[in-house]
């Protein structure tokens, strides 16, 4: 898998065989909390779409998720988030079956209903 920086707000992930790489256009960009966080998000999608799309007998070898974000204020985090599904080989009639896939990301589920979060300090 690979993981591309389009921005800096926002990540591709592309599937494939071997290890998990992260590139850049740009040697300037750096791998920011914020593109972690789209990346769980986007290999997340990425497995139960090539999950779903395997057992459904879809070709998945053109899929990709792209997550994009968009930072809200008081306080400062990100506001919105948005997963497009590039899927090219996908038939047109399954897309809305793609989408309801999509929807049981464990991650997804989890930025719905966001968990509670402890923080302490240890010495």
């Amino acid at each position: 898998m690979k993981i591309t920086l389009l921005s800096e707000d926002r990540i591709r992930l592309d599937g494939g065989a071997g290890p998990l790489s992260v590139e850049a256009d740009s040697a300037e960009m750096q791998y920011s909390p914020f593109h972690m966080m789209a990346s769980g998000l986007a290999t997340c999608t990425y497995s139960v779409l090539a999950s779903w799309g395997t057992h459904a007998k879809l070709p998945v070898e053109d899929l990709a998720i792209e997550v994009g974000w968009t930072f809200a204020e008081e306080p400062h985090r990100v506001g919105s988030m948005d997963v497009d599904v590039v899927w090219p080989s996908l038939p047109p009639e399954r897309r809305n079956a793609a989408v309801r896939a999509a929807g049981l990301c464990t991650v997804k589920k989890t930025l719905e209903m966001p968990p509670t979060v402890g923080v302490e300090v240890k010495g």
